[in-house]
């Protein structure tokens, strides 16, 4: 049976690797993967013609940090909603982010393989999934959601949602990891550090032991994948590179020695402004504690600092956004926070060609190329110029393709 064929004509494609903008182009597509990129039009027998009109071509985006079944941005809340109840939930979650352009996401935990299979079989609508599984975390960790007081944390969860893997010791951490990867996760997410949302733990403290965290990474290589760590302070960033985490998430007190060693181990950089943004402007807020609050106040006064310094010290920066509940569709505002320490230009890579190299699928996303997947958005206005053009979807995305398919059309 031939494949669908298709022929996106008068484009000038981004080369998300070089940051340059091509000539017009036609792109042709054949099922779900490009074919070929030629400079000038060219004939594509039995092929759907799409015009891009002189419009600026751009692979789709990726989001290297979000929570597609954080339904809800309190935690303990929705420890309490039936597990049928959030995934129905997180339908909509997808299909915004799709709409937003977000044809990839590495979700940063709570998806489970079987959301992730009802994508491939289209029984929802949305970004193409790298799952985390449950995140890994110390008693008193990130992870751990529980209470002063508290024994037992009682989840109708089952599997969906944030809350942690709670193992301590070479033999439990290895155990957990290999049940994440028993349960087809991509990743392994690692609480390395304190965090914002958990209610007993220093923001700027490190978590799990240096052998711990060898002994996760020792794992993650013998599968052949990779772990990211949920880390803010400059100590807990340095102890985890130093052990082989591959990416930094957050590490909004990161500092230039920090910051070196993390190139040094050749880690990746994953801010994540916009949940911050969220949350501290919200007057609405009302479930942190003082004690949340401050650390939220704390980490977000530093965040684009740190994005400086990593951009100084030669780190790769990812994209990544990290919201919650009813902060989702405030996913594109990311391009914006981001402008005064990078260029238009330098933030779009971040979520297509530095993406890629985070989630290993180098030639496959964020590129338009032969052999790469055909995830395009067709944009009035040149993200390449201002980042405020992709922080409005809703204006500036004309037609959105995720591996041959068009989900927008607006031409």
């Amino acid at each position: 049976m031939q494949q669908k064929r298709t022929a996106l004509t008068k484009a000038r494609v981004f080369d998300s690797e070089t940051g340059a903008l091509s000539p017009l182009s036609t792109i042709l597509i054949e099922g779900e993967r490009i074919v070929d990129v030629v400079v000038g039009a060219t004939a594509f027998e039995g092929a759907t013609l799409i015009d891009a009109a002189n419009r600026i071509v751009i692979p789709g985006l990726i989001d290297c940090h979000v929570h597609v079944t954080a339904v809800d941005h309190d935690a303990h809340r929705m420890g309490f909603l039936p597990p049928s109840l959030i995934t129905a939930q997180s339908k909509s979650i997808l299909e915004g982010m799709l709409m937003r352009g977000f044809t990839t996401v590495r979700d940063a935990a709570g998806a489970d393989f079987g959301l992730r299979e009802a994508l491939q079989r289209g029984f929802f609508i949305g970004p193409r999934l790298f799952i985390a599984g449950y995140p890994l975390s110390q008693t008193g960790g990130h992870g751990d959601m529980r209470k002063p007081g508290q024994g037992e944390f009682i989840c109708t969860c089952a599997g969906l949602g944030l809350f942690g893997a709670i193992c301590d010791g070479d033999g439990e951490v290895r155990k957990a990891v290999r049940e994440q990867l028993r349960n087809g996760a991509n990743q392994i997410k690692v609480m390395a550090g304190g965090g914002v949302a958990s209610p007993t733990d220093p923001i700027d403290g490190t978590q799990f032991s240096r052998a711990e965290l060898e002994a996760i990474v020792e794992e993650v290589d013998a599968a052949n994948t990779y772990a990211m760590a949920h880390a803010y302070s400059p100590r807990a960033i340095t102890r985890a590179v130093e052990a082989g985490i591959r990416t930094i998430e957050h590490g909004n007190l990161m500092d230039e020695a920090s910051a070196r060693a993390m190139r040094k181990a050749g880690a990746f950089y994953v801010p994540t402004l916009a949940t911050y943004n969220a949350f501290t402007n919200d007057p609405a807020m009302k479930e942190f504690s003082v004690e949340m609050r401050a650390k939220a106040d704390r980490v977000s006064a530093s965040g684009v600092q740190a994005i400086a310094i990593a951009k100084g010290e030669g780190v790769p920066i990812a994209f990544g956004t990290d919201l919650l509940g009813k902060y989702h569709p405030q996913q594109s505002l990311e391009f914006v926070l981001r402008s005064g320490v990078m260029s238009a230009t330098e933030i779009l890579q971040s979520a297509t060609s530095v993406a890629a190299k985070v989630l290993n699928q180098v030639g496959q996303l964020g590129v338009v190329a032969k052999g790469a997947f055909a995830d395009l958005l067709i944009v009035e206005g040149d993200p390449t110029a201002d980042a405020v053009v992709l922080s409005k979807p809703e204006q500036s995305l004309k037609l959105v393709m995720q591996a041959g398919t068009v989900h927008r059309n607006t031409l």
